[in-house]
């Protein structure tokens, strides 16, 4: 077995003294180097995107992007998507362990218990225009929530995180589906207790009062892989916001607000609504060539969605789990003849065989195929983000209460190097 490094030393090339710094491992991938102390020899170091810096230490998510690896609390995302519901894929990353039979039942009863709005959301939802983007309306309802349930939201005290967190994970899914309803102009259609998360939603995206919806069983396990795919994903961009914004000591809702406000973003969360509107410009099969020899072009601003991924160098995961369900959807649907998912699975096959995608491991990722899926249950391209967003609070609330445990966790401040202008004296308007 070789034997780990306990500390790195730093030179430097004008004589200064070397310092040492300790460093640190984990049960899972890279080892680190601790820095904190480096800033009392009037140092930082430089690292934009944090390509290369832990910002914390955490148990709850493990990819490895070269292996292609993703572990939910130490579970492969396999094992999970294909043997566990959402319910159980949520506590785990709450409680850091799958629940037993009476546990799972006494989680989704608390969760069930706790889907309904308070009333007066609906004057909340109502001052949007109906023609806003759903996103929009999540991030403004979701962190209205704290005007609402401000009696859990002391978040030194250990009930009251796991309160709002239950609260979080019931109320997120009726706001999605509202907002989409809202855009619609219908009826808001309040959730069934009697069905799964998945159907729940469904229901509530799906219904309307003038007659029964029976959510179709292959569709809701479809959709049920794609919310346990997006549960959770390491310290990404909406997480990290997550985490900053808590570190702050600002209230649970708030601080998922931002993270669906940071999900929004086209590089992030939209990356499969990007791809679906991709397939529309392309438009036809016939045109498929000309779209790669664009992608290829580095002139060209096009580039190919949904393919390729900033952390796995490596197929994603989660997209041969997506790939399955998409045919198991298109199957259930009849829809492997109609166009668009035609000119999909086309533009796959090609990617896969054309050297210049393999060679730089341009695999489809989990966007490609959740958007296809989406798309063919009749969910609008407007609510990809939307679906992802209340996916994704799972991982966001396990994330910031994992925080606020943290003995060691501070308000996030990163620092900077600055390049502006150096100090210069004030000239009276008339000398300008």
């Amino acid at each position: 077995m070789t034997n780990k490094p306990t500390k790195a030393t730093l030179t430097f090339d004008n004589g200064a003294a070397p310092i040492e710094l300790p460093m640190l491992s984990g049960s899972l991938g890279n080892d680190v180097i601790d820095i904190r102390n480096l800033g009392k020899h009037g140092i930082f170091t430089y690292d934009p995107g944090f390509m290369s810096t832990a910002a914390c230490n955490s148990n709850i998510t493990f990819i490895d992007g070269e292996r292609g690896l993703l572990y939910y609390r130490g579970y492969p995302i396999e094992q999970l998507a294909e043997h566990c519901n959402f319910m159980e894929v949520s506590y785990l990353l709450l409680h850091g362990e799958l629940p037993n039979a009476v546990e799972k039942q006494q989680f989704t009863d608390t969760i069930n218990g706790s889907t309904m709005l308070h009333d007066q959301l609906n004057n909340i939802f109502r001052g949007f225009r109906r023609d806003a983007h759903p996103m929009a309306v999540m991030v403004g309802v979701v962190g209205s929530l704290s005007a609402f349930y401000f009696d859990s939201m002391d978040i030194r005290d250990a009930k009251h995180r796991e309160v709002s967190a239950h609260r979080l994970l019931a109320k997120v899914p009726t706001i999605a589906a509202w907002s989409y309803k809202y855009n619609l102009g219908q009826p808001f259609m309040y959730p069934q207790n009697h069905l799964n998360y998945a159907e729940n939603f469904m229901h509530m995206m799906f219904a309307t009062p003038c007659e029964k919806y029976e959510p179709n069983p292959i569709l809701a396990k479809a959709f049920e892989r794609i919310l346990i795919l997006h549960a959770d994903h390491e310290q990404n961009a909406s997480t990290s916001t997550v985490r900053l914004v808590g570190s702050s000591g600002a209230n649970p809702f708030a601080c998922i607000s931002a993270g669906i406000a940071s999900l929004w973003g086209p590089a992030h969360g939209g990356a499969n609504e990007a791809t679906l509107k991709m397939l529309e410009e392309i438009g036809d099969i016939s045109r498929i060539g000309e779209f790669i020899k664009r992608a290829k072009d580095k002139t060209d601003n096009f580039r190919l969605m949904g393919f390729g991924h900033r952390v796995y160098r490596n197929m994603d995961p989660r997209a041969a789990i997506m790939r399955n369900t998409c045919h198991e959807v298109l199957d259930e649907l009849g829809l492997h003849d109609d166009p668009m998912f035609k000119l999909a699975m086309e533009l796959e096959k090609i990617a896969l065989e054309d050297e210049y995608f393999v060679s730089r491991k341009l695999y489809p990722n989990v966007d490609f195929y959740s958007g296809i899926v989406m798309r063919a249950m009749g969910i609008p391209n407007s609510m990809f983000t939307a679906i992802f967003a209340l996916a994704r609070t799972a991982g966001w609330i396990a994330q910031w209460s994992e925080m606020i445990s943290d003995a060691e966790h501070k308000i996030g401040r990163p620092r900077q190097l600055y390049t502006g202008s150096e100090r210069r004296d004030l000239r009276p308007i008339s000398e300008r």
